[in-house]
């Protein structure tokens, strides 16, 4: 019987390319975004006849107190079960502004999307999680969110994401610990510089500081290497590594003299 993975967030960019490769690997695959459902139904059939496996999308807004329940029972009527969620919804400021200038509302939009939400939903998500294992306890879950390299690389432009993404690491921290003893991983993932509709307005100046060295591997990342490393965590292959970050970034981080 296929497992089932929520993917928030899915339809485009990063999100997609994780919901094709799990599909790939034959889990059926809910994804969520704020867009009308009819312009996703092209993909929903395109995922199910591409893959054979079952494919929802639902429109939600992560950053609704309403979402997580939603998101649940959607999920559960349509496949009976849930077994991992993939936090990957995020936005970037609507406008790139300086520390010393940004505002309240970008700070309150930027931080319900990409923080407030994808915490309340881990908790519904666990609590569910938590009385599958109770109940069975060789139910297979696990929970995996995408972060960035901005939780650790200070962008004074973008402020308000960076913070989201600090409190993002933090986050999975806490339920990697909250949930071990009920035998539920917790992963972080943080891409570095990956093609996507959040990178396309920057792509001249990535270009640049990519020939330039910024990355040790020197291309762009894509949405499928995000996507091939979920798989991989969700297939259990660093089943002994609750709480690990793992950094998507070409070797970004890596400090050089």
């Amino acid at each position: 019987m296929a497992k089932t993975a929520l993917v928030t967030g899915g339809g485009r960019g990063i999100g997609a390319g994780i919901v094709d490769a799990l599909a790939s690997e034959e889990w059926n695959v809910v994804f969520c975004g704020r867009t009308d459902p009819e312009k996703y139904a092209p993909r929903v059939r395109e995922i199910e006849e591409k893959y054979g496996v079952g494919a929802l999308y639902v429109r939600a807004d992560i950053a609704d107190e309403a979402t997580p329940e939603l998101l649940l029972k959607k999920t559960l009527e349509r496949f009976g079960a849930l077994n991992a969620l993939v936090n990957n919804s995020g936005v970037a400021p609507l406008v790139r502004a300086d520390i010393l200038e940004a505002t309240r509302e970008s700070f309150d939009r930027v931080m319900g999307i990409n923080l407030r939400g994808p915490y309340f939903l881990t908790q519904r998500i666990a609590h569910y999680m938590i009385e599958q294992k109770k109940q069975t306890p060789d139910f297979s879950a696990a929970v995996v969110t995408i972060g960035s390299i901005s939780a650790t690389v200070a962008s004074v432009s973008r402020g308000e994401y960076c913070l989201s993404k600090a409190g993002i690491a933090m986050m999975c921290k806490l339920f990697a610990v909250r949930l071990a003893e009920f035998g539920i991983p917790v992963y972080e993932l943080r891409p570095g510089i990956v093609h996507s509709d959040m990178t396309s307005t920057v792509r001249g100046k990535y270009d640049k500081l990519i020939a330039e060295g910024l990355t040790l591997q020197p291309r762009w990342g894509e949405p499928a290497d995000v996507g091939r490393a979920v798989a991989m965590l969700l297939r259990g292959d660093l089943a002994y590594s609750t709480g690990q970050v793992i950094n998507i970034d070409g070797g970004m981080e890596i400090g050089r003299l």
